[in-house]
């Protein structure tokens, strides 16, 4: 009995440690990988201050900088999936919209209109791939002639400054529709299953007043291209050049 009762308290110990030691491990700070992706969502989630960005001796290249931080909020899906040529995206993956739907020449659909599904708040439904209907009393699409899909983040900074391809926008009136149009707000609050565009509407706001303040000087017009599933852009990219 001796022996029995010697490799319980064996057995016992050794358990003990091992939940020790697995609890110890639970506590250390993550590994360096670990650590690493941590850095990276929180960077794609959140908006540095146009502060941030003083440090910069270059007011052209600081133009440039905080218009690539706005563009973490321009080029993210909670915005431009409702800013395509034709047919908007939808979801994180940016998905072709279901049921397919077109712009219609007022951005409110046609056949189909958008208030058919879209109304005034996020309707939650609870479903496997679709846990709210987002809804805004402004939802629609933005202009064709401000499609972003299919774009880059210079080539997008340059149709913003143009008065025939932004909506017939100054500056200041930019300025003042990223900060403060309610329909861009829905950006941050869109529903369960749905990321939110990163900082806030507030944040964005500051980090374009002040590329404005600085020249509003745009980054080059290569790089990564917002993604398009629209018909009609990926038509209009196949034409030769003239």
């Amino acid at each position: 009995m001796r022996h029995a009762s010697a490799l319980v308290l064996a057995l016992v110990g050794a358990a003990g440690l091992a939940a020790a030691t697995f609890g110890a491990q639970a506590q250390t700070a993550p590994s360096q990988t670990a650590a690493a992706v941590l850095a990276e969502m929180a960077q794609r989630t959140s908006l540095k201050p146009a502060a941030a960005f003083n440090r910069i001796a270059d007011k052209n290249a600081r133009s440039v900088a905080l218009f690539q931080e706005a563009g973490k909020v321009i080029t993210h899906p909670r915005c431009s999936n409702c800013h395509p040529v034709d047919r908007p995206v939808q979801g994180d993956d940016r998905h072709p919209h279901m049921p397919v739907v077109s712009r219609g020449p007022d951005g409110h659909g046609e056949g189909l209109q958008c208030a058919s599904c879209h109304t005034a708040k996020n309707v939650w439904v609870g479903g496997t791939h679709i846990v709210t209907i987002p809804g805004n009393p402004k939802w629609g699409l933005a202009p064709a002639e401000m499609a972003w899909q299919g774009k880059s983040l210079g080539e997008i900074c340059a149709q913003l400054k143009d008065p025939a391809r932004n909506g017939g926008r100054t500056l200041t009136q930019i300025q003042e529709h990223m900060a403060h149009d309610e329909l861009v707000a829905w950006g941050w609050n869109p529903g369960l299953g749905r990321t939110a565009a990163p900082g806030t509407q507030a944040q964005l706001g500051e980090l374009i007043q002040a590329w404005i303040d600085t020249g509003a000087k745009c980054p080059s017009p290569g790089g990564v291209k917002v993604p398009s599933r629209d018909v009609k852009a990926a038509a209009g990219a196949m034409k030769p050049a003239v």
